[in-house]
């Protein structure tokens, strides 16, 4: 039968019970799948004749079985893990893959709700899509874990009919536990996160406790053999590593080095399809130097670790959900070298966390680097929901933003920011229509940005939650504003970087 007889055989035999995203419809193996959705929450159909429905074993909720010249069954099934293990079983396609070198953007996704969106945004775009992506303090924050994040993306992609590639990035993990988890689950690529072992209290130490400490190494005459005095020709710039420099970077890095290696190791020992691996040496109090780079480049290779991707600490301020603050012509200058590094190491991608919304510098980015990046977003579409809260039910933004000034000291502190909550408008002297104006105002876009896991978690004296559930609902019922949001902010990030 075709997809149109399908459609309409269901709609009558439910009484037009439920929407369907009739994109989502495909046909395989004698069975027709597609996803619909009630007045609470969205369902996988699946058709077919009943001994070959039966046979595929989905998990269902209802059944229903119609005569139109021979008997069709419809199942009604949950959005669950077993129903989606079937399903890609049927479906191949709906399993996440490596990104090679090719620019890649992440769009990590808080609610799990936003990747149809995601999808629609990378249409005409060459740029390979990272759809599930968050780190480990990001599910501790919305209470979520790997499996959930990797399968609300899949969901996703199956409710557009999306059937190209896609990569799952286990973000920041800095540890073998986690690690494993996510190995479990089917992520494709791995961002290790050593800054536990980066040791910042190096920039506290005068030369003299610098050299004693490195002395003390035991690595220390194997380094030096490597590395000390030799220049580096990188473009039109020479770089030498002196026993001071080295001294500096060894101490600070050498440890994390290390971490990162052990967990490459696991990963080879653990994972039974290709993988890659980011390295995350972002989340340091100075920005990366291009010497330091350059020392963790070699470093790496020279332990043999297969890598895909540096997030260095570049200079400039990267505050969350707003544009890059400092000056543009200093960053392309300095980022030059960091992408002739790159190249001149064998080739790998650089990658830019805190990527949401750094629109002055997306060209830069994506011109010296000449597509070969990786950018990562997650906060940006958790506020594109809430624009479409504040649209849609000002009355509970209105409760969300007076409970964020309450909790965002405490939220604080993870991040480095410029925050003046002072700046931000007084929300009982505005009008509903005037609120959508907050999220022009980076103090206001800052609040609601890192304060998404209160929000997220926060409950009443019954043990309710007291925002996450109207949240769902009001995302829910509003479903096109939602997604038109979050579509149209993603694509001018892509097309900023899409030159």
């Amino acid at each position: 039968m075709i997809k149109r007889e399908i459609i309409d055989f269901f709609t009558k035999s439910f009484q037009n019970k439920y929407d369907i995203y009739s994109d989502s419809f495909k046909e395989k193996k004698g069975q027709v799948f597609f996803i619909v959705k009630d007045n609470k929450k969205k369902y996988l159909v699946v058709a077919g004749l009943p001994a070959k429905v039966k046979e595929s074993d989905f998990n269902s909720d209802q059944e229903k079985m119609i005569n139109n010249g021979e008997n069709l069954l419809f199942q009604i099934c949950p959005l669950e893990r077993h129903n989606l293990e079937k399903l890609q079983k049927i479906l191949p396609y709906l399993k996440a893959s490596t990104t090679g070198m090719k620019p890649s953007f992440g769009t990590g996704d808080r609610l799990g709700i936003a990747t149809p969106a995601h999808i629609q945004a990378f249409e005409g775009k060459n740029i390979f899509p990272v759809l599930a992506q968050q780190s480990v303090r990001e599910m501790e924050r919305t209470e979520s874990n790997w499996q959930k994040v990797l399968d609300n993306a899949i969901w996703g992609c199956f409710e557009v009919g999306y059937e190209g590639k896609f990569g799952a990035d286990a973000d920041h993990v800095k540890d073998l536990k986690n690690l494993q988890k996510a190995i479990d689950c089917g992520f494709t690529f791995y961002t290790i996160d050593p800054s536990d072992h980066i040791n910042d209290n190096v920039l506290k130490l005068d030369k003299d406790e610098l050299r004693k400490k490195y002395q003390q190494l035991p690595e220390k005459d194997d380094i030096e053999n490597r590395y000390l005095n030799k220049d580096y020709q990188i473009g039109n710039h020479k770089l030498t590593f002196t026993q001071d420099s080295l001294a500096e970077i060894v101490l600070t890095y050498g440890e994390a080095i290390k971490h990162v290696e052990k967990c490459y190791q696991h990963l080879k020992q653990n994972h039974k399809e290709d993988f890659e691996l980011e390295v995350s040496i972002d989340e340091t109090p100075k920005p990366t130097s291009p010497l330091a780079h350059l020392w963790i480049a070699l470093e790496l290779h020279h332990k043999g670790v297969d890598f895909q991707n540096i997030a260095p600490h570049y200079i400039g301020d990267w505050e969350k959900g707003i544009d890059y603050i400092g000056d543009v012509d200093i960053f392309r200058e300095e980022f030059k070298v960091h992408c002739q590094i790159a190249a001149e190491m064998g080739g790998y991608k650089l990658s830019l966390h805190s990527g949401s919304d750094k629109f002055s510098i997306y060209p830069i980015f994506a011109e010296e680097s000449g597509g070969y990046f990786h950018v990562k977003t997650a906060g940006t579409s958790w506020l594109e929901a809430v624009k479409a809260i504040v649209v849609c039910d000002p009355v509970l933004y209105r409760e969300i933003h007076e409970f964020a000034l309450q909790c965002f000291e405490k939220d604080s502190f993870s991040y480095l920011l410029s925050t003046d909550l002072e700046k931000i408008p007084d929300i009982t002297k505005l009008k509903d229509k005037e609120l959508i104006n907050l999220f022009s105002d980076n103090n206001a876009r800052q609040l609601i940005h890192i304060t998404y896991g209160s929000i997220l978690r926060e409950k009443d004296s019954l043990n309710r939650y007291r925002f996450k559930d109207r949240i769902y609902k009001v995302l829910f019922e509003n479903e096109d504003i939602h997604y038109e949001n979050v579509t149209k902010h993603i694509r001018h990030h892509l097309e900023l970087l899409n030159l």
